[in-house]
């Protein structure tokens, strides 16, 4: 901070210096005054300690407005603008001026953005449950023709198309997981029966065998965002297994007292330098880039989701291994704590 208030104020030290230079010079070019060499140089040095002590006491004057802009931008507050400090000088006050016309601008123009993502996301919303009229018809003609092998495979389109349409119903009520987040008691096992269920005609058609192991596990959640997690990783499970693969569900308790699901599959694995991107959105890695279908949101998704309810996802893979998944609840005795904190 001095070293940038001794460069601004460079013009002025260069002109006290001159002034001083100048008195110097007149005093020993004009003959009328008389002076003693000692008193010669205890005038400069007078000189220049009232200058210096000047500088300083404006230094501490002028530089205290910036300083305490410098410590608010370094711990910024949501009520930065009410921590602004007073200015003193008239260029503070343009400063302050500007920053709080700065601020009105960036508001409004963030509620512009709001309300102009409220009517998309509002139009899409009804674009959704406009399509899923249509769809539930497709499903009622479908299931009508059992036997009829075209409705097998009409069936599995349908079901794409029903996962991809409900993927974005959820994906417009994220921003208020807060208000519609319900934690209750549930069995975690249960919650993957009805996911495996709303994929059975998939897994029927590549011939996918769905294995439940351990014994069933109660945990506190949010059944309706924990499932849609568990779905995310059961579609990821049923693309890349192979015709006629197993997925294994599993439930184990860790020593700490935590319920963890293991989704694990049978397909071609992750390389160890995908694996920490996985969770990035729209990364698709190589075998998302060979399969075609792969939008990189799914378990991007799921882990935010995962964040926001309380649930850590893991993930281990090798290639030629296939992929387990792990969703971590959190233990009996932290759950309270955990909930405390985000919604405090």
């Amino acid at each position: 901070m001095f070293i940038r208030y001794v460069r601004s104020m460079l013009s002025w030290i260069f002109f006290i210096v001159m002034l001083l230079g100048v008195t110097d010079l007149l005093i020993f070019l004009d003959r009328g005054i008389s002076i003693q060499g000692s008193s010669f140089v205890y005038l400069n040095l007078l000189f220049l300690l009232a200058f210096i002590g000047f500088f300083i006491w404006r230094y501490l004057r002028e530089t205290k407005y910036t300083s305490q802009l410098d410590a608010l931008a370094r711990d910024m507050q949501d009520d930065w603008l009410e921590a602004l400090p007073r200015p003193e000088y008239v260029r503070d006050e343009t400063v302050d001026e500007v920053l709080r016309a700065a601020d009105l601008h960036y508001k409004r123009k963030i509620s512009d953005l709001k309300k102009t993502w409220l009517v998309q996301n509002d139009m899409t919303a009804s674009w959704i449950h406009e399509v899923k009229a249509p769809l539930t018809a497709m499903k009622l003609a479908i299931d009508a023709h059992p036997r009829d092998p075209a409705m097998r495979t009409v069936e599995a389109e349908w079901l794409r198309l029903h996962l991809l349409v409900d993927r974005q119903l959820y994906i417009t009520r994220l921003p208020s997981l807060e208000s519609d987040y319900v934690p209750e008691e549930t069995v975690i096992q249960r919650l993957a029966a009805k996911e495996v269920r709303e994929l059975a005609s998939w897994c029927m058609a590549k011939n996918l065998a769905v294995e439940f192991e351990g014994d069933e596990a109660q945990v506190t959640t949010d059944s309706k965002w924990c499932r849609f997690m568990i779905r995310q990783i059961l579609i990821n499970a049923v693309k890349y297994s192979p015709e006629g693969g197993t997925i294994w569900i599993a439930s184990e308790r860790m020593p700490a007292g935590n319920v963890v699901l293991v989704i694990k599959d049978e397909g071609p694995g992750i390389p160890a330098h995908d694996l920490p991107r996985i969770f990035d959105k729209g990364f698709t890695g190589g075998n998302g880039r060979l399969h075609n279908a792969a939008t990189g949101l799914g378990l991007y998704l799921a882990r935010v989701v995962g964040d926001r309810i309380g649930l850590t996802l893991e993930a281990e893979s090798a290639p030629g291994k296939g992929t387990a998944m792990r969703l971590i609840f959190t233990a009996a005795n932290a759950y309270e704590k955990v909930q405390k904190e985000r919604y405090r």
